[in-house]
């Protein structure tokens, strides 16, 4: 599962990063809009932490996101625990929904 992390602390990218590892997500990391969004793939997660981005930014990863059937979670603090509570009930989701045929 690939994730993309839209806003959060620049000195949380690492721990975002190794998070979203232990889930065995991989993960890409936007805390500024310098580069802006356009290398975002087609991830299965968008996780926009609403508190510390841009409301610009906020409607880039909108943008980039409609069409392709992304799943978007918004948050508005950008904590660990925030991330982690967000990733379980994606990837329970995920696993659920695999696990029924």
């Amino acid at each position: 599962m690939s994730v993309v992390i839209v806003g959060g602390n620049e000195c949380m990218i690492r721990e975002y990063k190794e998070l979203c590892k232990s889930y065995r997500c991989n993960a890409k990391v936007y805390t500024n809009m310098n580069a802006g969004l356009k290398n975002l793939g087609c991830p299965d997660l968008i996780v926009l932490f609403t508190s510390t981005v841009s409301h610009k930014m906020v409607r880039c990863a909108l943008r980039e996101a409609k069409g392709d059937n992304i799943k978007i979670a918004r948050s508005h603090t950008s904590s660990i625990s925030a991330l982690k509570s967000i990733l379980e009930e994606h990837i329970n989701k995920e696993v659920n929904s695999c696990g029924t045929s």
